[in-house]
């Protein structure tokens, strides 16, 4: 289920990126804003989109750490600090 979620994230996030070029192809050709401007606007909505991604990753993963912790499940590093332990 959370696969579907992430790819069903993924696609919208194309699908919007794909509209925003469209977009600004025919802002282009009807001589509303620059190549230059529209490839600006273009780099800048990309890196907040990886910006975006990373902290959803982030926030997922110390999602993931909590339920983890809070359901008791051991860790590798538990795991590697009882082994040592035991030696």
């Amino acid at each position: 289920m959370l696969e579907k979620i992430i790819y069903t994230g993924l696609g919208a996030g194309a699908m919007l990126g794909e509209k925003i070029k469209e977009e600004l192809a025919k802002l282009e050709e009807k001589g509303k804003i620059k190549h230059e401007d529209a490839k600006s606007f273009l780099e800048n909505v990309e890196q907040r989109g990886r910006e975006a991604d990373e902290k959803g990753r982030e926030q997922f993963k110390q999602m993931l750490r909590e339920v983890i912790d809070e359901l008791g499940i051991a860790t590798k590093e538990d795991i590697a600090r009882l082994k040592e332990e035991l030696k």
